[in-house]
């Protein structure tokens, strides 16, 4: 059929937006890659809205987290994404983790579902010359349009290295040593797995994680950082002995019951804990929280089951590497997202810049709003920068320095001050402001 927009790319923000777009009656060619024989590095099937690092969509707190308001204000403007992780979501503490195949399955039903939206399984190498479009490819696109948009742009990608944690089957971890917990054991729910460490099997593994083969770089790759919020695990062990006890191996708040004495009846606190979080609904897998490795395979293998508890652990995903790439957002777009050169094209999700899941979706929901209602002739009003909407919008699109843009996850820092408010009170108030502030934004804009 003819389409009013065609959306390149069927990850989280592609999917979010060809649902904005097409719930409202418009026409939308959504063309994804996968399905033709092709896939990134990362990815291990065809499905659209695939989660290819963490399950995790992060803290569901809307009161005191900047991506729990995030998930609230996306919520509010009917996000497709945010409504699939309800139906596919596992236990995960006050986090908000999701069956990853049940929600990609979720995604594609939603959308097959849409009678004004064809799902066409293609590669595009070019950016279209003409018709609104919206390029959604994310941090893994192929070369060949990836050098398209190189051309139409004038200036190099940036780019940056995101590391993937493993993966391990349930019923292979040993529960004599590992323990169910979460931190302080806050409220009744116990949703880690916990691997006990003392100071000598820390200091093992520790070493260990220097010494492993790790995957090397190629000529072209040497330069290119990490992201800090996705640090692979033996890059964070290099910056000091301790600095994985006050990261993601920290062990406050976890009393190991098997290390219980009459002293100690709730047992003692482990020198070094590594938690895992459930990744499916079924319960089957966990991933390694925090554990995101370009360790070789055989290396994690070798040194992971010295972890206790895991000294028999079978894998059903290895950690990984792969290279992302985003575009200097606050040079080549306006605050619509569109390209300065060539406005009938926006940007969305983390190629934008963003970095997370929910703010990947989060960007291309925006863009579906805002081609809907250029469609429908009315201008568009950014969500006010108050709101974790507009604050990432604004980072994106021009609030960040230019030359040192980097990818940025959704965080008070990037809201309008409140100076006079204490500081402990401070996210609270942030949270207050901005839910005012999009309920008087959202009947215009976003209905």
């Amino acid at each position: 059929m003819a389409h009013d927009v065609h959306i390149i790319g069927g990850g989280l923000a592609g999917s979010e937006a060809a649902w904005q777009l097409a719930r409202r009656g418009f026409k939308v060619r959504l063309s994804e890659m996968r399905g033709t024989g092709e896939r990134s590095p990362a990815h291990q099937g065809d499905g659209l809205a695939e989660l290819v690092c963490s399950n995790s969509f992060r803290s569901d707190d809307d009161a005191n987290n900047a991506v729990g308001l995030l998930h609230h204000e996306m919520r509010a403007c009917d996000s497709l994404i945010m409504a699939c992780a309800a139906v596919a979501q596992v236990p995960a503490g006050s986090a908000l983790a999701v069956d990853r195949d049940v929600f990609s399955a979720e995604v594609e039903r939603s959308l097959t579902a849409l009678p004004s939206l064809e799902i066409v399984r293609e590669r595009i190498d070019t950016l279209p010359a003409d018709g609104l479009t919206i390029v959604a490819t994310g941090p893994l696109t192929a070369a060949s349009l990836a050098q398209s948009i190189g051309a139409a742009t004038g200036a190099d990608s940036l780019a940056f290295f995101d590391a993937i944690a493993p993966i391990v089957y349930r019923d292979s971890i040993d529960m004599q040593v590992c323990w169910m917990a979460s931190r302080w054991d806050k409220g009744e729910t116990k949703d880690y797995i916990n691997c006990p460490m003392d100071k000598d099997q820390y200091l093992s593994f520790h070493a260990g994680l220097m010494a492993g083969e790790k995957s090397e770089f190629k000529e072209w790759e040497k330069d290119t950082p990490y992201f800090q919020g996705c640090m692979p695990i033996e890059v964070m062990a290099e910056r000091g002995l301790d600095t994985l006890r006050f990261g993601p191996m920290k062990p406050v708040g976890l009393d190991n019951p098997h290390w219980a004495t009459p002293e100690y009846p709730k047992g003692r606190w482990p020198y070094a804990v590594v938690q895992l979080r459930q990744d499916n609904k079924l319960g089957t897998l966990w991933n390694m929280v925090g554990f995101q490795t370009k360790l070789k395979h055989g290396a994690q293998k070798e040194l992971f089951r010295t972890i206790p508890g895991l000294e028999s652990a079978e894998f059903a995903r290895l950690g990984g590497l792969h290279r992302n790439t985003f575009i200097n957002s606050p040079v080549l777009l306006d605050r619509q997202l569109r390209m300065n050169t060539a406005p009938h094209i926006r940007f969305a999700g983390q190629i934008t810049g963003c970095e997370g899941y929910v703010e990947s979706a989060a960007i291309g929901l925006m863009t579906g709003l805002m081609a809907a209602s250029e469609l429908a002739g009315r201008d568009w009003l950014a969500p006010p920068r108050t709101t974790a909407m507009g604050a990432l919008l604004a980072h994106v699109t021009g609030d960040a320095e230019a030359d040192s843009f980097q990818p940025m996850n959704v965080n008070f820092g990037l809201f309008p001050p409140l100076p006079d408010i204490k500081k402990k009170q401070r996210k609270l108030a942030y949270t207050e402001r901005a839910k005012a502030d999009l309920a008087q934004w959202l009947p215009g804009q976003a209905a």
